[in-house]
């Protein structure tokens, strides 16, 4: 169960050496110790090292399960192997594809795989998810989008595309699963300092990912629903959002 104020007893992890998902569960250990279950792609080499700073840090226990986000047949037996474990009070979804901007538009082998990584795979445990905390009747989810998703740019739009879908998918899940005692926060960061984005050129606003976490655990506390990450970026997306189209495809974005 989730107490009184807001530390969750079992985090599942999907995506389990996200240095951003890791950063969130790192600062719920902060708080006090509890179990964590990671989803680890099949043969990740980081899947060691990550449970060994994990227990470092003050976790009482960390199991592993081999997730792939895209082998979409294989999500019900790693929902219900982290159910198994514990009731999972926390499921944070942090798993992605960056990818080459340029490349995905024009290979469509890797575009695929960004769609079924990024919004196939995210929507295929989001369902399993909402329908395990459901059924226990509370639970909360912390699903990854990006501002890239909320105004889709020329520079990157296939993975842009890609978290507009999961972006929606989410903020509707949380409404569909508010009557049942489940909550859903949505995140929308800027550029994160990651292995991810470490060859992309540093962009304004561009947060460390302990910043991140920090302000994701204070919103899930608050129960929070959609959250910028830095928080100015509400209004840099606002004001992005009514700049007319012509004039928009004119900026260096």
């Amino acid at each position: 169960m989730i107490d009184a104020t807001g530390n969750p007893q079992t985090i599942l992890l999907l995506g389990g050496t996200s240095e951003i998902g890791l950063a969130i569960v790192k600062e719920y250990l902060a708080q006090q110790s509890l179990r964590v279950i990671l989803g680890v792609q099949p043969g990740d080499e980081l899947a060691d090292d990550t449970v060994t700073v994990l227990k470092a840090s003050g976790a009482e226990e960390v199991h592993t399960l081999e997730f792939d986000a895209t082998a979409f047949d294989t999500h019900p037996s790693v929902i219900e192997d982290a159910w198994a474990i514990a009731d999972v009070d926390l499921a944070i979804v942090a798993f992605g594809m960056l990818g080459d901007a340029e490349q995905l538009w024009q290979d469509q082998a890797k575009a695929v795989l960004a769609a079924n990584i990024n919004y196939t795979g995210a929507v295929s445990v989001g369902v399993l998810l909402g329908q395990k905390m459901k059924a226990q009747g509370y639970g909360q989810i912390i699903a990854m989008s990006s501002v890239a998703g909320e105004k889709v740019r020329r520079s990157n739009f296939v993975y842009g595309s890609t978290k507009a879908g999961l972006d929606g998918f989410y903020r509707l899940l949380g409404e569909a699963l508010e009557p049942f005692g489940p909550k859903v926060l949505v995140v929308r960061p800027g550029q994160v300092r990651t292995r991810m984005s470490a060859g992309v050129k540093e962009a304004p606003l561009t947060v460390d990912k302990e910043q991140l976490a920090l302000q994701v655990v204070d919103a899930a506390r608050k129960g929070q629903k959609l959250i910028w990450v830095p928080a100015q970026f509400k209004l840099v997306m606002w004001v992005l959002k009514h700049i007319p189209a012509p004039i928009f495809r004119l900026l260096p974005l």
